[in-house]
């Protein structure tokens, strides 16, 4: 008889790893219907069967949330047992042996200052108080709630015009979004609980890759109001067309010499092609709306002077403004905002950096725009600087890898401490402090600190800066309007401006950077808003109509995904670096979709919304 042997998995334990994964693939997409007091309990019931049993505090206190937990799904609880549910958790919080106790616990103490009145409204009511009414999940999560299934369902029909018009019911942008939306709806997509979310993003790209000049909806007849809307960036373009469409009179002004915003000025060519983008924005320009270029607002024309002049005014100046490291040498030569190359890119000024080593600091989309522009503008070297950890880094995955593919060298935690400069004032090189990975910050991110390590020095002829931006608040303050401490404006959900009458504002002025759906978001909701405002209730409908749903037998199978040009032949140039889907790849991804809006619960909950 043998003393060791080799240790594998037996059928049982097989077994209990697909069910395991199973049961993760289940929780990526959660659907946004779910009652958030049934997810806490099926929670608590997943922990206590993962405990070993050894402390009290797991083997019964878990057992007996749960208990609570379905005495107030059940109808049976009353107030009293709301104290009793956060006293023991918070018991079972700071006296459990493990992770398990500890963790279960903590997430029903925030779920009940998360979601106290859906556990109100159980114990009063017998059901969730929570408003959540779209029951898509791929359509809740996108933030302009554009029907997703509906048009995914016309690229399978090849009904790529009609597709165009379905997305405008919700989002002016379409081209825009098929390219360089950061696609939300995807995480949530039920086809997940089958296989992988389907390629939301690749299948709208190929619809506007596809679609022929599909001309905009006809407006209502003119009401005689007249809108101002300073900023004409995605979230001020969008709420112009939704609100002329309305009919209302819509003037924007635009700092800057053209429109676009951070499309233009922040997103390089290789990921949004001028010539579509200004096509794009040539259309809903012919709707009517009036432009007023290099205006900017608080500067030779007034805030005030815009109220007396308009019926209402919508804000969406966006989050121009660069920030600085604050660190010795930040002032030499050579040291560059990210924010003001990209923009003097969207203005066709690019940089020369042939032969130059440049070092791009921060980790963000903005970061990485920088750092594979730099590629493109001839830098011998590019490297990348970042404090905290790669698996940190907001940027989008796909644009990391492409960095790195492109030959980019990503150097994670390490955090600039100074810039050298030689004799004539130029920059010379970049010296960081190595850091160590340490606890989770309030954002659920690892904080990193100085790690008893020398600082390094990395040579180079150009620092860019790029870690993050804010608006350019001077005017705004001087205008009188509240800002909060990170100069942000300060308005409600419905992107009104508090003691500010007919005032609204949205987008990144408001949220600080965020995403281009996002921004659009903010304009359809400034519009629908300011619309009611004027008062009228103006709808926004599409007309199409959608093609029959398949009943077919759903087999798991592979998702499709897009590829982009060979490395080496994209970073010499401004081309766009993705390939869209082929025909074929489009009619199989599309034919993946199960149509969430017709089948199940998204059926009982009413489908499909098709006006606003």
């Amino acid at each position: 008889m043998s003393r060791l042997e080799l240790i594998g998995l037996d059928n049982t334990q097989e077994t209990i790893v697909r069910l395991c994964r199973t049961a993760e693939q289940r929780l990526a997409p959660n659907p946004y219907g779910v009652c958030p007091v049934e997810m806490a309990r099926n929670f608590l019931e997943l922990c206590h069967t993962q405990s070993c049993g050894k402390c009290a505090p797991c083997r019964i206190g878990l057992k007996q949330l749960t208990i609570l937990l379905d005495r107030v799904l059940d109808g049976d609880a009353d107030m009293s047992d709301l104290n009793t549910i956060k006293n023991a958790a918070h018991t079972i919080a700071s006296t459990a042996d493990c992770a398990i106790g500890v963790e279960a616990a903590e997430m029903v103490i925030a779920g009940l200052k998360g979601f106290e009145e859906d556990y109100i409204g159980h114990i009063e009511n017998g059901r969730c108080s929570n408003g959540r009414q779209i029951a898509v999940p791929c359509v809740q999560h996108c933030p302009a709630h554009v029907d997703v299934p509906g048009y995914v369902a016309l690229v399978r029909e090849g009904r790529v015009d009609d597709a165009v018009r379905l997305i405008r019911k919700d989002n002016p942008f379409p081209f825009v979004c098929g390219y360089v939306c950061e696609h939300p709806c995807e995480v949530v997509c039920r086809r997940g609980l089958v296989d992988a979310p389907i390629n939301i993003r690749g299948l709208k790209k190929y619809a506007v890759d596809h679609a022929h000049d599909v001309p905009q909806p006809s407006c209502a007849p003119p009401t005689g109001k007249r809108i101002g809307v300073v900023g004409g960036g995605p979230s001020g373009l969008t709420a112009a067309y939704y609100l002329t469409l309305m009919g209302h009179e819509v003037t924007i002004y635009e700092k800057r010499k053209q429109l676009g915003g951070m499309l233009r000025y922040g997103i390089p060519d290789y990921r949004l092609p001028r010539e579509r983008l200004d096509a794009e924005i040539q259309s809903i320009l012919q709707l009517g709306i009036n432009v007023v270029l290099n205006s900017e607002v608080g500067g030779a024309v007034a805030y005030d002077q815009l109220q007396e002049e308009y019926d209402a005014v919508y804000i969406a100046v966006g989050a121009h403004a660069d920030k600085k490291l604050g660190i010795d040498g930040e002032d030499s030569n050579g040291v560059m905002s990210a924010v003001k190359i990209l923009r003097g890119v969207g203005d066709g000024n690019k940089p020369d950096f042939t032969g130059k080593n440049v070092v791009i600091v921060g980790g963000g989309n903005v970061a990485m725009d920088a750092t594979r522009s730099s590629i493109r503008f001839g830098a011998k070297k590019v490297t990348c600087v970042y404090r905290r950890r790669r698996e940190d880094m907001t940027a989008m995955i796909e644009e990391i890898e492409g960095a790195i593919s492109e030959g980019v060298e990503i150097l994670p935690l390490h955090k600039p401490t100074s810039i050298e400069s030689n004799a004539d004032g130029s920059v010379a090189a970049i010296w960081v402090q190595p850091q160590i990975i340490g606890e989770n910050g309030r954002d659920g991110r690892p904080r990193p600190s100085n790690a008893t390590l020398p600082e390094k020095r990395i040579p180079t002829d150009v620092v860019i800066i790029a870690i993050g931006q804010e608006p350019e608040s001077e005017s705004l303050q001087a205008a009188g309007f509240k800002l909060d401490k990170w100069n942000s404006l300060q308005a409600d959900k419905q992107t009104r401006m508090e003691g500010k009458e007919g005032v609204f504002s949205g987008g990144d002025c408001v949220t600080g950077p965020s995403t281009v759906i996002n921004a659009i978001a903010a304009g359809k909701v400034a519009a629908a808003n300011i619309d009611e405002y004027l008062g009228y209730k103006h709808e926004i409908s599409s007309n199409v109509e959608l093609p029959i749903p398949k009943l077919y037998d759903i087999v798991a199978c592979g998702r499709d995904n897009m590829v982009d040009r060979e490395a080496d032949q994209r970073k010499k140039d401004f081309e766009c670096v993705e390939i869209g889907m082929s025909p074929q790849e489009a009619c199989y991804e599309s034919s993946r979709c199960l149509r969430c809006d017709h089948f199940g619960y998204g059926a009982f909950r009413g489908g499909r919304e098709t006006k606003w």
